[in-house]
Parts: structure tokens; sequence; C-alpha cells
């Protein structure tokens, strides 16, 4: 199954990886690439996760980000890699805002 990382998505991780890399140096690499390999873990576990806000949610395994992400057809559409700590409401505007079908 082929993964597909929505823009807006690739935005979230270079955020994270940017909060990151202000705490420590060398950090926001670990991040990006812990959350690359919860990803890519999807092409084994797609679709097994719960959903939330209409979207499948894997929780990262080393930092509080959830990959909010649908099944299609042939792939697996990332659409945001979102904070944990945030109020839900702010997860569920973000994404009812930009991805509502």
């Amino acid at each position: 199954m082929r993964i597909r990382i929505l823009p807006n998505a690739k935005v979230d991780l270079e955020i994270g990886s940017d909060f990151y890399e202000a705490q420590q140096v060398g950090l926001g690499d670990y991040y990006m690439s812990c959350l690359i390999s919860d990803i890519e873990s999807l092409k084994l576990y797609a679709g097994t996760h719960r959903k939330e806000f209409g979207f499948h949610r894997s929780i990262s395994k080393r930092f509080p980000f959830a990959i909010y992400y649908r099944v299609e057809s042939k792939s697996v559409d990332v659409y945001a890699v979102l904070d944990c700590r945030q109020l839900p409401d702010k997860t569920k505007e973000r994404l009812h805002d930009e991805y509502s079908k």
C-alpha cells in the first residue's frame, strides 16, 4: 500500500521538528525519524486504528503526536500530524475545516 503525506501534514511535521530542535540540537531530526517510521508502519496497520473526527488516528510511539489518515483504494493519505496536548476542539476544528467530505 502506498503512503501519501499531504502538504498540510508535511507542514505539521516541519513545525514539530522545529519545536523539538529548539529544545535540543538533534532532537528535531530524531522526532522526524520517529514520526516517519510511525507513518511507514501504516503500510501494515492502516485501517486498524480507531476513528476520530472522521479519520483513523495512529498515536506516535515516541512523541505525543497523532497521525490522522484515511485509507483510500490503493493508498493511505496522511492528512495531519497533530500534537495530542492541544485541546480536542482545536483538533476537531482543524480536521473539519480543512478536510471535511
